[in-house]
């Protein structure tokens, strides 16, 4: 049997040919993960979403820490799955965006000699969204969309690119540099298809995070839709994210 990194020369090699990338594009989603196929999980009863209380969210990086120790994220701080930055508005109109390792240490005191209008912390992560310009680009399949509404990767397919990484428009998408392959956020998949929380979520002490079903009324993140006004980033790219903020700064981008 082929290894994974026969597998990736194999690939590469077939994309130099002619209209190569065309005639994968053609062979189907690839199959979902083990964990979706769990006994007792229908993947065809859920689809899954985020969302984030602006309002609530104090910045102490726990979720950034949590995530990296979940799902074995590199320490380096330029690898991560979700992050916060710091917005900054002072009174001259200036507004800064600091994420100092992503956050996960917090942040130091904004400038003491200029006045500051306000600030807040907005955490970030893969937007899963329901048209992903990241699904659109690969050329072999290995980024997709799994029935319940998740962008996963397949590492076995993923030939390192880095179509994907471009195509994101949220920056929510690196290279691993163990795997040659590309990583972020799946909602803890691992997790979700057990009915347990994703790790950001559990951790957050404010509950700054909401997480749950998009489509069943009881669900958590269903009742934060019904109560708040939300919004989603860069609306204008109409890639339809199912991370969804509420208290989002006009700020923000």
């Amino acid at each position: 049997m082929a290894t994974t990194c026969e597998r990736r020369e194999f690939l590469l090699k077939l994309l130099q040919l002619p209209c190569s990338a065309v005639l994968l594009s053609m062979c189907g989603p690839l199959p979902l993960f083990a964990d979706e196929k769990k006994e007792g999980y229908d993947a065809g009863e859920h689809y899954y979403g985020m969302g984030i209380q602006v309002d609530k969210c104090i910045g102490c990086g726990r979720c950034a820490e949590a995530c990296k120790a979940e799902n074995d994220v590199l320490r380096q701080p330029y690898y991560f799955r979700t992050w916060v930055e710091r917005y900054v508005v002072y009174g001259d109109g200036e507004v800064t965006v600091d994420s100092p390792e992503g956050g996960i240490h917090g942040f130091s005191a904004a400038e003491s000699d200029r006045e500051v209008l306000r600030s807040f912390f907005v955490p970030k992560l893969c937007n899963h969204c329901d048209n992903p310009p990241c699904v659109q680009v690969c050329p072999v399949g290995a980024t997709f969309k799994s029935v319940d509404g998740v962008i996963l990767v397949d590492k076995d397919y993923c030939i390192g690119c880095r179509y994907c990484i471009q195509a994101c428009p949220y920056g929510a998408r690196y290279l691993d540099p163990r795997t040659k392959t590309a990583d972020k956020c799946t909602f803890c998949y691992h997790r979700i298809t057990k009915g347990l929380l994703p790790a950001c979520v559990e951790v957050c002490p404010t509950q700054a995070r909401v997480f749950g079903e998009l489509k069943a009324m009881s669900s958590p993140l269903r009742r934060l839709m019904r109560m708040s006004q939300l919004q989603v980033l860069k609306p204008y790219l109409n890639t339809e994210p199912k991370v969804l903020y509420s208290e989002l700064d006009r700020e923000v981008r």
